[in-house]
């Protein structure tokens, strides 16, 4: 599917717990400035009455008509049916809405919900690191494609979404890369994201730093420990090695499944240098038999795209030729199983719309 020769319209919504933001895709691009209103969190009424005024400004400035609506709403929800469920923070959406049925009604158009870690997984599959990756290896003739990609985000929260030889897998509760919830590998009583978002920066860097008397941002806390803020920089990076020791081990229990590629965004996807390179080192390394025989912790071998060297490495594929049985002739194979991790090169945001848009058209 190519979305990027599509004239089809898709209105859209980036939800947020505090506004609302309305736009358009047409081929791939926004196609009109967006529209911002209040997302009126405590107040049904009024949310409802932002989001259906969200939708009739953006059908206003659009040339032409829509095909239809594709946006992210926060979970739990049941997406299929485009009911929301009790959310934490947009505290009136409670009991269960149906707010994609509301939609249709209102604008005689088909709508499609997701959660944000699926769309923005799908935005990447179509439009970012899959098939930047595969473009490479075209470009150094190695015949290898790959199909399947773990987007995962780090901000707020810590969430995932998973394609499957190119497609968006939901899972039958529309629950599939429910990754937060997944077990805490340095405090087994914890799931994952205590250790993985924002909340758990400033927590491990307060527990660290006891000395520190205000509340720290995560960008505050990555530029403490990289010495351009004052602080307690051997804390800051303590809180750091420890979001990455959490995030590796999820992702190496994560990637034995997906066996794709890994793509990172998010607001914390910006700080890297700081965690990925010791995530990467976890998912490299070994795990053990009950006779204390090590193995390799992953079948395939985990290379960092953003490492220039790493990359080089990950693109040096060797193929090679083996003859076909009973016969004269020779095909080609790669023998090494390789897989890599790399941050977004859209943008989190610019990566989930596209996933809307195109999740929308897969679905017309």
């Amino acid at each position: 599917m190519d979305v990027f020769s599509d004239s089809r319209i898709v209105m859209t919504l980036d939800a947020g717990g505090t506004n609302f933001v309305f736009s358009a895709l047409q081929r791939g691009e926004e196609i009109i400035e967006s529209v911002r209103l209040p997302s009126e969190a405590d107040d049904l009424d009024r949310s409802l009455k932002n989001i259906i005024r969200g939708f009739e400004e953006v059908e206003s400035m659009i040339q032409g008509s829509a095909d239809a609506i594709s946006f992210a709403f926060p979970g739990p929800a049941d997406y299929t049916s485009g009911v929301i469920g009790d959310l934490p923070n947009l505290t009136a959406y409670r009991g269960g809405v149906a707010l994609g049925p509301m939609l249709e009604e209102k604008f005689d158009l088909p709508v499609f919900i997701n959660n944000d870690g699926n769309l923005f997984a799908y935005g990447e599959a179509v439009g970012g690191l899959l098939p930047e990756v595969n473009s490479k290896l075209k470009e150094n003739d190695i015949p290898k494609e790959y199909k399947n990609l773990l987007g995962i985000t780090l901000g707020t929260g810590f969430g995932a979404g998973i394609v499957v030889n190119n497609t968006l897998c939901l899972g039958d509760n529309s629950a599939g890369g429910e990754i937060w919830i997944t077990r805490n590998y340095t405090d087994n009583d914890l799931f994952a994201e205590e250790s993985v978002s924002i909340r758990a920066l400033q927590r491990a860097y307060d527990e660290y730093a006891p000395e520190n008397e205000e509340l720290m941002t995560a960008r505050e806390i990555y530029q403490i420990a990289n010495g351009e803020k004052k602080g307690n920089q051997e804390s800051a990076r303590k809180a750091f090695d420890e979001m990455a020791v959490v995030l590796g081990e999820t992702l190496a229990n994560a990637v034995t499944l997906v066996d794709g590629l890994i793509v990172i965004g998010g607001g914390i996807c910006g700080a890297y240098d700081l965690f990925l390179p010791k995530a990467i080192e976890r998912m490299y390394g070994t795990i053990q038999k009950r006779n204390g025989q090590k193995i390799p912790r992953l079948i395939s071998d985990i290379y960092n795209l953003e490492d220039p060297e790493s990359s080089r490495d990950f693109y040096r594929f060797a193929s090679k030729q083996v003859s076909v049985p009973f016969s004269g002739r020779k095909v080609s194979y790669v023998p090494e199983k390789r897989l890599a991790v790399g941050i977004t090169h859209l943008g989190t945001n610019k990566a989930t719309a596209l996933g809307a848009y195109a999740y929308a058209l897969s679905q017309l």
